[in-house]
């Protein structure tokens, strides 16, 4: 997937940008907080219906303004054309539409326009509770299969359920809780099979790029954790009713499984440098593009690389310019305060290419 054209207004500090790319590489240069990520994180929201730092539309509008307003033109490998539209007025319901019309359930959208980022933000991935581990999983496999994403949807309100009746004071009949518990044991087997076979083929491929990025020089491991390779999920939920009674929640269940990431056999977050950390997160993120390129729809997904250098050693940088140079990866979007590192990416490519330089919300070539 190619995206030709982009159409900027009132999101975040861009106050209106009309914007044509390059169908290999397109680089923005800037100082720090002048647009260059929101740029990245504007076709961010144009394949996923948000922000890529907040869950909260409404900090995407400019300070000021009343509306925001994205249009992303885009072309398939077969030459299909899509046009993407999203509006957002404050205190309103965003709306996404695809041509002229639009969708009645934004899940409809994830997957058309397959999208990986690489972003200082992911450090969340290595710093964080499970649930952002689980948000990354989540995300890719949502956008090739669309049942998952329905079948997570269909576990969350059986789960809100449960969890609603167990703070409940007085006793509730034991059938009642058996039919949310029989819903999450449905939803969550199908879950827990997805995550099983998409982690089991990315390990390897995480691997490889970990490897190539460093040198070999360390050894990493991905994990996946979940209380469902105990057995069935569904004993687990009434042999512990008590005890979820006593603490308010549901203790066991596919939300609670977590994606370990461990150096050395001891976890990333308290064994590995900032740049082995990193190193981690790209090689993760390489990993997850190769996937998504190779399933679902088969299209080659958009790459955003924002400030991706960032405290990585000189071999290192290499290794990722080798990488991005490479055949394997589509068009590229890639920002940088440096623009040494961006010269070289330019040199091994040696292929269509556009500059773009961003300085207090204004985007110019």
């Amino acid at each position: 997937m190619i995206l030709t054209e982009l159409t900027i207004f009132n999101y975040k500090n861009i106050a209106e940008a009309e914007l044509h790319f390059s169908p290999n590489l397109n680089c923005f240069i800037g100082g720090n907080g002048q647009g260059k990520t929101n740029v990245l994180d504007a076709i961010h929201f144009l394949s996923f219906c948000r922000s890529y730092s907040s869950s909260i539309d409404m900090l995407s509008v400019r300070h000021g303004e009343g509306f925001m307003s994205l249009q992303g033109l885009y072309e398939s490998e077969d030459g299909t054309k899509e046009d993407i539209h999203i509006g957002l007025k404050v205190g309103q319901k965003k709306i996404v539409r695809r041509g002229k019309k639009a969708y009645r359930r934004l899940a409809e959208h994830i997957g058309l326009i397959p999208l990986v980022m690489v972003s200082p933000a992911d450090q969340v991935l290595v710093s964080g509770g499970s649930e952002e581990r689980r948000r990354f999983v989540d995300m890719v496999i949502c956008q090739y299969d669309s049942n998952y994403t329905e079948s997570l949807i269909r576990y969350n309100k059986a789960l809100q359920q449960r969890n609603a009746m167990l703070k409940q004071e007085e006793e509730l009949d034991p059938e009642v809780y058996l039919i949310f518990e029989e819903q999450m044991d449905r939803e969550g087997e199908y879950i827990f099979k997805r995550r099983s076979e998409f982690i089991s083929e990315l390990i390897p491929i995480f691997q490889q790029f970990y490897n190539q990025i460093s040198q070999e020089k360390e050894q990493v491991e991905l994990r996946y954790v979940s209380h469902l390779q105990r057995g069935p999920l569904l004993e687990q939920l009434t042999g512990n009713r008590s005890k979820d009674k006593v603490v308010g929640y549901t203790l066991h269940g596919v939300h609670k499984d977590d994606l370990e990431m461990l150096q050395g056999g001891y976890p990333v977050r308290r064994e590995g440098s900032q740049g082995q950390s990193k190193t981690f997160l790209i090689a993760l993120k390489l990993a997850q593009f190769d996937f998504l390129s190779r399933t679902g729809s088969r299209t080659t997904p958009l790459l955003l690389l924002d400030d991706i250098f960032d405290k990585l050693d000189a071999d290192r940088v290499e290794q990722i310019v080798k990488l991005v140079s490479g055949e394997r990866f589509g068009q590229i979007f890639i920002t940088d305060t440096n623009r040494d590192h961006l010269d070289a990416i330019l040199a091994s490519m040696k292929s269509d290419n556009k500059i773009f330089f961003v300085e207090k919300g204004e985007v110019r070539i």
